[in-house]
């Protein structure tokens, strides 16, 4: 089955949150750019297999996870800043970049996570 792509940059959080709650790590991974920057609560993890690993631990932990609110992206050609604000949680800040076949990745990830019972 094919994993479906950001047609947006906003997408990218909606598609997390979605992917977070289904267990899906093939789906998570493939919001990155393959040499993305991810920052943990314990620094950051670059690239790929990093990315990977982070995301299996922590689905490990069976979350269930909401999206908070987002704001607009700010985009300047192929790159868009995004946040979200996240209740009972911090902000957000991400770098997503446009791909070459229009869809979006992050590039940076900030992410904080409301996770809900």
């Amino acid at each position: 089955m094919a994993i479906e792509p950001a047609a947006e940059p906003n997408q990218l959080s909606a598609l997390l949150v979605e992917r977070i709650n289904s267990r899906d790590l093939a789906g998570l991974v493939a919001l990155y750019e393959d040499d993305a920057i991810l920052d943990t609560s314990n620094g950051p993890v670059v690239g790929s297999a990093a990315i990977r690993e982070f995301w299996s631990e922590f689905l490990a932990t069976a979350p269930q996870v909401s999206l908070g609110q987002q704001a607009e992206p700010l985009v300047n050609g192929d790159l868009a800043f995004t946040s979200t604000r996240v209740p009972g949680a911090f902000v957000t800040a991400e770098v997503a970049r446009r791909q070459p076949d229009g869809s979006w990745k992050w590039a940076i990830d900030q992410p904080s996570l409301r996770v809900t019972d």
